[in-house]
């Protein structure tokens, strides 16, 4: 066994940056019921002000998530300069085209040309929006599907998928990135446009080098092993980002690494062991806080992908390499233990006085009293949510 260089995992600790979602910051909720908190923003510019919170509290999440029209503002070069003097950026953009009553049968896929084309125009609009706020990347997400068989040609959904993603990697420019997002179910319960990675795969490849894949960690089914997913994506250079967060059953939108947290690591593994921490992948949080505190839950999540990245970075991978060669499988299984095993909060808590931040980012936002502070200030308004 040979000891780790605890320089070189710092380094790449310190470097890392982890993208937080602005939709996180307001109310949500199950279909049954959004359950309202105090001191939730009520603008876009207040949801920056509470990831700004995050970021001097774990100094690496220096970036925001837009998702419209959920942060439609009349100047989006306003609001980037809004972020830039709360120390972040403005990060992906999402587009919104599953809350409109035209896509009851779908957006870019319907049946119906004229919604197909306001469809198309949305996604063109976000570009637009990217354009003015410096974004990098274009995220999309479709729930287009059928929930009955008949009910539509699943090939023609699929030529019109692509059609619409060939006109909106047309509008991309220079810099700028595509990528798809895919999900096995929900809210279409027989076929779903983009259901899986193999989908989303077969049209990115066929867009080209800006066009890539998106794992979110909740859209798979029951113990699909979404490691090798990853692995194969970086190995063919598609994997553009993740959407991290925690699920026990489908889609739940935990806080990431809450309900499996060897899991969180097997992922990050294969993305150390892929070159993926420095590559420009996208680790972004994707999350709906319904029930626990904002902005805690979310510097919460930022403190698990850390430690699952920590631990990923601490793999003897000369011992492991001696065990997978000689088939060693149960040293090969041990090696990734004695890893997992470890307790880096140690190592993280150094890391962050290292670079002049509270060793404990949560009990030093508990501190701060930025929580009776929005509490007392934001009245009045409309809270911001996801609007179900």
């Amino acid at each position: 066994m040979s000891e780790p260089d605890l320089t070189a995992v710092k380094a790449a600790l310190t470097s890392q940056r982890i993208e937080t979602p602005s939709w996180a910051y307001g109310n949500s909720g199950t279909r049954f019921k959004v359950f309202a908190q105090e001191g939730v923003p009520r603008t876009p510019e207040e949801k920056l002000q509470d990831a700004a919170r995050v970021h001097e509290h774990t100094g690496v999440a220096p970036t925001v998530a837009l998702h419209i029209p959920w942060d439609k503002v009349d100047d989006y070069a306003a609001l980037a300069a809004r972020a830039h003097k709360l120390g972040l950026r403005l990060g992906t953009v999402n587009s919104n085209v599953f809350q409109d009553d035209d896509y009851k049968l779908g957006s870019v896929t319907h049946p119906d040309a004229s919604v197909r084309r306001k469809a198309l125009g949305h996604l063109l609009d976000c570009v637009d929006i990217m354009d003015a706020t410096g974004s990098r990347d274009l995220k999309l997400w479709f729930s287009d599907g059928t929930n009955y068989p008949g009910q539509d040609d699943i090939r023609a959904r699929q030529d019109r998928l692509g059609e619409a993603l060939s006109a909106v990697y047309e509008r991309l420019g220079e810099g700028q990135r595509m990528l798809l997002e895919y999900k096995l179910f929900e809210p279409a319960f027989y076929t779903t446009d983009v259901p899986d990675w193999g989908t989303a795969y077969a049209h990115c490849l066929k867009l080209g080098a800006k066009a890539q894949v998106v794992v979110d960690t909740g859209h798979h089914a029951p113990g699909t092993n979404i490691e090798f997913i990853v692995a194969l994506l970086l190995r063919e250079e598609k994997l553009g980002g993740f959407d991290f967060n925690s699920r026990f059953y489908a889609d739940d939108d935990l806080m990431a690494g809450a309900a499996d947290p060897f899991q969180l690591f097997r992922i990050m593994y294969e993305v150390v062991r892929g070159g993926g921490l420095g590559s420009g992948i996208a680790f972004m949080l994707d999350q709906c806080h319904n029930i626990e505190p904002k902005i805690p839950a979310i510097i919460r999540s930022v403190m698990n992908v850390q430690e699952a990245t920590a631990k990923a970075l601490l793999v003897d991978r000369e011992a492991l390499g001696v065990t997978q060669r000689t088939g060693d499988v149960l040293g090969a299984n041990a090696v990734l233990m004695d890893a997992y095993n470890t307790d880096v909060r140690p190592l993280l808590a150094q890391v962050r006085e290292d670079a002049g931040l509270d060793p404990d980012p949560v009990a030093a936002y508990h501190r701060s009293g930025w929580a009776q502070k929005i509490t007392d200030e934001r009245k009045g308004g409309r809270q911001a949510g996801w609007g179900a």
